[in-house]
């Protein structure tokens, strides 16, 4: 009996390191496979790193990505099951959500419900956290609905905070929990 590989899209603003990361993880996977990255921005390092594991990119304007058509038509010609958010900034309208209902993941920089919401993205996710003297931070890996950061959790993992850990710091251990488990977690997701 032959298994069909879930077909997953990747949506990256900026460098796109998780987005490698998952690009890696997935790379010769056999049961699922990253068949688009999508970005939000013309000069994200995040399309590069596609190409290098010869993942076809689309780049769409605020117009487009508003438009219900443009997206998910390419979304359903490459035959996409799930979207995975590496680093995207933009919340994700409603016909996306709609049409992928609890197929959307995302990874958030702290501990949910703390430090999420519009604006609340990279360093100034770690600055808030230093700032609010917290002793502990980590991950939140949750499902997309149509407001920011408040999706179903599916996983969260944390890390201590040093009174001593600058911003940057704090960031760096951060990013090793989500290079550790993001990838894990949504091949859990998906194959469940």
């Amino acid at each position: 009996m032959s298994l069909t590989r879930k077909r997953i899209a990747i949506f990256a603003s900026g460098s796109g390191t998780n987005a490698e990361e998952i690009l890696a993880y997935f790379n010769r996977h056999s049961t699922i496979q990253v068949v688009l990255l999508l970005s939000n921005n013309p000069s994200a390092f995040a399309l590069a790193r596609a190409d290098k594991y010869n993942v076809p990119t689309k780049v769409f304007t605020k117009a487009q990505f508003k438009d219900s058509i443009v997206v998910l038509t390419w979304l359903q010609e490459k035959e996409v099951s799930h979207i995975v958010l590496a680093g995207f900034m933009w919340l994700v309208p409603s016909y996306l959500t709609q049409h992928y209902p609890d197929k959307i993941i995302n990874i958030h920089p702290a501990l949910l419900p703390k430090f999420g919401g519009k604006g609340m993205y990279g360093m100034r996710v770690h600055e808030a956290v230093k700032s609010e003297g917290e002793n502990e931070t980590g991950i939140t890996i949750h499902l997309v609905n149509e407001k920011y950061d408040e999706g179903r959790i599916l996983f969260q993992a944390s890390c201590e905070v040093l009174e001593a850990d600058s911003p940057r710091q704090i960031a760096d251990k951060v990013h090793a929990l989500e290079y550790a488990h993001y990838a894990k977690v949504i091949e859990r997701w998906i194959n469940d």
